[in-house]
């Protein structure tokens, strides 16, 4: 897939306004695809427990901080660069009464704040199509990592190649920079000291999700126009529409992967 001129600042000005809002109301405020029940798949396949510390790499909202928190009990740190979100996120977790277990990090996730090897799970949810550098965020996610520590996360994909310009309407609706294959994940994860444990192409399940959504817009149709305009709506629909058709052709999709960063003692694969 091509990629766009689509930055950093970009996504914060969108995500600072309606459009976050507006994708809260499609997916709930975990803001991800299958919403809290996914995050408990990808909990078990991390391996999360009580005593897991994990950063959350694009938290947006905070809702998968907040469930983990709650079901396991275990310590969780969101890293987000988008103002209005990271304290909405605050203002929820206290809300919630969760703030003993869950902090959040105003920050660059290609510049990740933290110390090497501090995080047992480096964890994604939907996000990482977001940022212009992956090569560099995996980079990242395995120098926060503790040895044999999981990186496990899910993402929207480039899956089979369309026209340059639907390509290039498919990533301006979304704000996003380009799109990584679930093989390009692989590999850069390999190059950059992690073996796969595991990786699953998603694209019936975010078919039929996209689909869901597509129709929830519609029922939302007098909330959204009175609220955001007539104008946003429109939009919105058209962009949820070539997504739609998109996802039915399988030209993108969306994977799950999960891998561990090799120590010394262990041999890579």
């Amino acid at each position: 897939m091509i990629k766009t001129n689509v930055g950093l600042e970009d996504v914060k000005q969108v995500y600072d306004g309606p459009v976050g809002k507006l994708w809260e109301m499609l997916m709930g405020e975990e803001i991800h695809v299958g919403g809290p029940k996914e995050t408990d798949v990808l909990a078990q396949k991390a391996g999360v427990t009580g005593n897991t510390r994990i950063l959350d790499v694009c938290s947006a909202l905070g809702g998968p901080a907040r469930h983990l928190a709650k079901r396991f009990g275990c310590q969780v740190t969101g890293l987000d660069a988008t103002q209005t979100m990271h304290e909405e996120a605050i203002l929820r977790t206290k809300k919630s009464n969760l703030d003993n277990l869950v902090d959040f990090r105003l920050g660059d996730a290609l510049e990740v704040p933290f110390a090497e090897e501090t995080f047992d799970v480096v964890w994604g949810q939907d996000a990482w199509c977001y940022l212009t550098d992956k090569k560099r965020l995996i980079k990242e996610c395995h120098r926060v990592l503790k040895p044999g520590g999981i990186i496990a996360f899910t993402d929207w994909l480039n899956k089979k190649a369309a026209s340059v310009q639907e390509q290039r309407e498919l990533l301006t609706f979304m704000v996003f920079p380009y799109l990584e294959t679930l093989s390009g994940y692989e590999n850069l994860l390999k190059d950059s000291g992690f073996e796969i444990l595991e990786k699953e192409d998603l694209s019936d399940d975010f078919t039929n999700h996209i689909l869901f959504y597509q129709s929830m817009l519609q029922d939302l149709k007098d909330t959204i126009s009175q609220n955001y305009g007539t104008e946003m709506f429109e939009a919105a629909e058209k962009g949820v529409a070539l997504w739609a058709r998109a996802s039915q052709e399988k030209k993108v999709s969306r994977g799950r992967i999960v891998g561990r960063k090799v120590t010394s003692e262990q041999p890579y694969h």
